[in-house]
């Protein structure tokens, strides 16, 4: 005997019990012992939860091989730079070398306007026509950043004491003026 067709959303037409036998579970249940059996899982497959709208080509690895950054043909070792971005902006500084990275290490020195040795990148420099000879100082160059700034400044600012006014030059900051041109300049 059914019950009325029209029924409310989420309410079933017969009830549990009613559902039970005319499923034939008691029939299921008799078989086996009074219990259901245990159905076997199937074999998981490993089936991702989407698959994409576009064929995902698999990644191929690069064949390229790094090459090091080129340094500007202005910038050699003990070139005095500008530096054009960051904490020290508008500082003057000296190259020592380029690193591994492609960055520069440079060095104010720290005693004579406070920058300590730093990684810059090339792009944020202006080199100046201003050379220092820094071979002696460049023999013992430790790696980034240790307790050799002190090492470094002394034999730096032995270098710089040679040349007249560049302790003076260092120690200032480089500025512009409205209607500089830099690019025009010779530095």
């Amino acid at each position: 005997m059914a019950p009325t067709s029209k029924m409310a959303l989420g309410i079933k037409r017969t009830s549990r019990s009613r559902t039970y036998h005319r499923r034939g579970l008691w029939a299921i249940k008799a078989k086996h012992g009074g219990a259901f059996p245990k159905a076997e899982k199937p074999a998981a497959v490993a089936e991702p939860k989407f698959y994409p709208a576009d064929d995902v080509k698999p990644r191929t690895f690069s064949t390229r091989k790094p090459h090091p950054t080129k340094l500007r043909s202005t910038i050699t070792p003990g070139t005095v730079l500008i530096l054009l971005a960051g904490r020290y902006m508008g500082k003057r500084v000296v190259f020592l070398k380029q690193l591994k990275s492609g960055l520069l290490l440079i060095t104010g020195p720290f005693k004579i306007n406070g920058v300590p040795i730093r990684r810059v990148n090339q792009a944020y420099v202006i080199s100046t026509s201003t050379r220092l000879d820094i071979s002696k100082a460049t023999k013992n160059l430790p790696d980034f950043k240790k307790d050799d700034q002190k090492v470094i400044d002394t034999e730096l600012i032995k270098a710089i004491d040679a040349v007249p006014d560049l302790k003076s030059y260092l120690g200032a900051r480089f500025s512009l003026r409205d209607g500089d041109k830099p690019h025009e300049m010779t530095f």
